[in-house]
């Protein structure tokens, strides 16, 4: 998971996927790798080669703001990839982290969510764990039933496949998605069996992996296709559950059970 130089990878995955057309510049022909070449980024950027080299073999590893902004330009990041490599850059001390336990839904959210009889609604946690959900969100989708990960599902599970037919938007939203979540808390050992896991089982996965995009969904619409009423969009909104604990590199549990990241709303799509 790049643990040692989390911004020099993050940095070469973006550097991969910027063409030299999107800057601007000639093609120069077949070329052997893909992407940008490190001097190519390093002149978009306004910096020596040499320092950019050294970015992201590690050797430097605190770019000043001006720096940042001017590589989120290069790699046109937007906020969430911006947000991410400060994060990156200027990363919180970690100190030593208490033992693991359960989230949590409080009592009074589940009540709330007991009057919501026509709304799918699900509680998310950081790594996308199912904690809760209404029953018309059950109904919608079978998978979407509290103790169900929702990034193994994705990749997992053989009828995810037939459950969106924009399979893999879906997917690469998922991944963007755990990202934003995780923050610079790679360490997490949650986090870190989850991955290597489905880095293990899912080409997919360990390719969308890999190109470190980091995108949260906030809102937007989704297809299903529902076994009995055929294909669904709904649109959806995304809210912070405000009792979570913030993300940050050097998160502790808790001492109570920490709380869920997020609550999701569906409804029809808007015509």
């Amino acid at each position: 998971m790049d643990s040692d130089n989390r911004l020099g990878a993050f940095l070469r995955a973006r550097r991969q996927q910027v063409s030299p057309e999107e800057c601007g510049m000639a093609g120069g022909g077949q070329r052997r790798i893909a992407g940008l070449r490190r001097e190519e980024v390093a002149m978009l950027a306004g910096m020596s080669a040499d320092y950019y080299i050294r970015l992201e073999q590690g050797r430097d590893r605190h770019p000043s703001d001006q720096i940042v902004a001017a590589l989120a330009r290069v790699f046109s990041l937007d906020d969430d990839g911006a947000a991410h490599l400060r994060e990156l850059a200027r990363p919180a001390p970690r100190r030593t982290r208490a033992t693991r336990r359960p989230e949590r839904v409080t009592p009074s959210l589940l009540r709330l969510m007991r009057t919501w009889s026509d709304t799918p609604a699900l509680v998310l946690g950081r790594h996308m764990d199912l904690l809760a959900a209404t029953p018309l969100a059950v109904a919608l989708n079978s998978c979407s039933a509290p103790g169900v990960n929702q990034v193994r599902m994705v990749f997992l599970d053989p009828e995810a496949r037939n459950i969106f037919p924009e399979w893999p938007k879906i997917a690469a939203e998922t991944v963007a998605g755990l990202r934003v979540s995780a923050g610079t808390d790679l360490d997490d050992p949650r986090l870190t069996e989850l991955v290597g896991e489905l880095s293990l089982k899912s080409e997919d996965f360990r390719r969308l992996w890999a190109e470190h995009e980091v995108r949260a969904k906030t809102a937007g619409q989704k297809r299903f296709t529902h076994p009995l009423v055929g294909e669904l969009t709904l649109s959806y909104e995304t809210f912070t559950v405000n009792g979570a604990p913030a993300r940050c590199s050097s998160s502790i549990t808790p001492s109570r059970p920490p709380m869920p990241s997020s609550l999701w709303f569906c409804s029809p799509a808007c015509p």
